[in-house]
Order: structure tokens, then sequence, then C-alpha cells
């Protein structure tokens, strides 16, 4: 069974699909898993200072609502089990597993980039999502502040923006997104994958409890700025029995947009999610993973546009139902009124950009 590191979602340094050579660990009988000398070390976060050379990703996926995005950093300690980002630390020659967690990049200059990038004479102003591949909140941000930065530039150049978050820590910034709201500048959506304090600890175990991130969600709402739910992801046997629950939680704490996504296993997160499922819920594994499949045409996962949010087959189908009808009963998405567009027509060019930050170890 695998080991569980207290404070991590990972089991393991999983090698990248790009490895060129890999070991493989083997029990030789001498494991003690029940005594304090044998029991998993406790792993540090490292975070590297990163000079990045652009800051706005785009795509043109029909399957995700912006065409824009920007990551203040690479890696996530919130240490999601089922993170659909991990396989980008693969490009860097790290672990999708526990160097995702514990080895971060933050982009520094990233502030800087950005004015740079929307100072150019033909940019083409469109909503940019803020914290899409890893979570802008994460901890490090608390001290690092480059989160912060960015949204200071969007509001300087009024542009508008959206963002998505597991952490509660989104309150610090209340003074800046109030304003923006008030000009119809950003939305903030809110992750809940389960309203169970204990699951939620083995899932994602360094973001923010269920209630504090609700908590987050009312305090963004009595301020005027709207807020949004996503039950992302939702895993067969697991947490999809609170998907009405969360969004009636949702609602009464502020939130007037829902959406949810279909847990994702793409590449490495499969054989990760795997573990994850041994190590907490062995009685359950083989369902779940065999709904998955059902769910993905016989496979782990289906990248395919269209499906790959929501899978197909009856559970599917059951599953888009119940949220079609809970949505409906508790007036989520309702009118364009309740749930505010995003304005374009209040740009302005930013102001010339600072000096970048150097790269390098930041602790």
């Amino acid at each position: 069974m695998p080991t569980v590191i207290k404070g991590r979602g990972a089991a393991s340094h999983l090698p990248g699909r790009f490895e060129t050579t890999t070991t493989d660990a083997v029990d030789d009988g001498w494991q003690a898993d029940d005594t304090e000398e044998f029991a998993a070390p406790r792993l540090r976060t490292d975070v590297r200072a990163e000079t990045a050379r652009s800051i706005i990703s785009r795509n043109n996926s029909p399957d995700v609502g912006f065409e824009q995005s920007v990551n203040p950093y690479r890696g996530c300690e919130h240490g999601c089990s089922y993170c659909f980002a991990r396989p980008t630390h693969a490009y860097l020659n790290l672990s999708p597993g526990l160097d995702f967690e514990t080895r971060i990049f933050a982009k520094t200059n990233a502030a800087e980039l950005l004015r740079r990038e929307l100072a150019r004479p033909g940019y083409v102003v469109k909503p940019i999502a803020l914290g899409i591949n890893t979570d802008a909140y994460q901890p490090i941000e608390r001290r690092l502040g480059i989160t912060r930065q960015l949204i200071e530039v969007m509001l300087e150049t009024r542009h508008p923006f959206s963002l998505i978050t597991k952490n509660a820590l989104v309150e610090r910034d209340i003074d800046l997104l109030a304003p923006l709201a008030a000009q119809r500048l950003v939305s903030v959506h809110f992750s809940v994958t389960s309203l169970d304090p204990h699951l939620s600890a083995r899932l994602e175990p360094r973001a923010s409890a269920p209630h504090a991130r609700l908590r987050a969600m009312r305090r963004l709402h009595d301020a005027g700025i709207p807020v949004g739910v996503m039950v992302a992801p939702v895993i067969p046997w697991i947490n999809d029995a609170e998907l009405e629950a969360v969004l009636e939680a949702a609602r009464d704490a502020g939130a007037r947009s829902a959406g949810y996504v279909l847990l994702r296993l793409p590449h490495e997160v499969a054989p990760l999610f795997r573990d994850w499922l041994q190590a907490h819920h062995p009685q359950r594994a083989g369902h779940v993973m065999s709904t998955i499949n059902q769910l993905r045409g016989g496979k782990d996962y289906d990248s395919q546009f269209g499906r790959r949010m929501r899978g197909e087959g009856v559970y599917a189908q059951l599953l888009s139902r119940r949220f079609a009808l809970a949505s409906k009963r508790l007036g989520f998405n309702a009118s364009r009124e309740q749930w505010p567009w995003l304005d374009c027509s209040r740009f302005v060019p930013p102001v010339p950009a600072k000096k970048a930050s150097p790269q390098g170890e930041l602790f």
C-alpha cells in the first residue's frame, strides 16, 4: 500500500514521462511503517524565483470559458491528489508527484511582464483568467504577493479578469477586488470539492478547509464582488453524493454562478490518483476506477473536446441532470444581470514596467 505523507497529496516522486532513466522502489522486508524510525519524512517546500519570458498564455479550447490566462506560479503546494496540472512539471524534468507540490517556481517578474504585454500596440483586450494551471493563492502567495501585484496591474489598467481558487487568502485582496467589481472588471469562483473537512484534507491537504472557503465566499459577496462555485472535480463514489449539498452551501454563502468538472486523469495523474485511492480508500479503489473507465471510453482519460470535462455514458448523463436540476432550484446561472459580464471597454494602456526581479532561490 502506498505510504501516506502527512500534508502531501502524492505518495512518491513518480518520474515524468520524458525521463530517460527511472528508478523502482523495492520492498526488502525491512520497512516498518508503524515505527517512528521508518515513518515517511516531512518534506520541506522549496520555492525558487523564476524570471519568466512571457506571462499571458492563450488557448482556443471550446471547453473553457476564457482565451487568455496568467499563472504566477509553477507547481502548487496545495497538493491536490487529482490536479490535472501535475504533468506540467515533467517538462522541467521534475516529478509530477511530490516535486509538483514541494518544488515551486515563483514568476517574480510577472507584474512587469503583464504591463509589458498589455502595453503592446496590437494587444486585443479579452478577459484574463488568473491562476488556472496552479492556484494563484497557494500558501506561498501570502509571503510573496505576486498575485496581488498582478491584480494591482489589472486595477491600474482597468483590465477585466476572473480567478478561481481553493484558498481563503483571496480575502486579503478585497480592497483591490471590490473597486474592480464596481466597474464589472472581476469575478471570483471558489473550487469546493467536498464539505467534509476530513475528506478535503486527504484530497487537497494544504488548501483551505471547506468552511473557510465558504466564509471567504460570503465576505467577497458582502463586499460586492461576484462569486461563484465550481464543484471540481466530481469523483465517482468519493464525493459525487455531495453535489447538491455543495451547491446549496455555496448559494447560502452568496454564490450566483455554478459549474462542475468530472475528474480528469491525464498522463501521470492517473497512477498518482490510483496510489491515493489505494492509500485512503482501498476497498473502493477498484469500483472508482471502473466507473472512471466507463466514463472515458474504457480508458483512464479521454482528452477529446466536449468529453474531457463531462465524460460520457449513463453516469455522466445522470450527473449532468442532477447538476441542472439543482442549479435551477437554487437559481444559479439564471440571468446575465445576476452574473455580470466582464467589461472590456474600460481598458487603458499601462505605465512602463518596473525592473525585473533576479532569478534564484527565495529561501
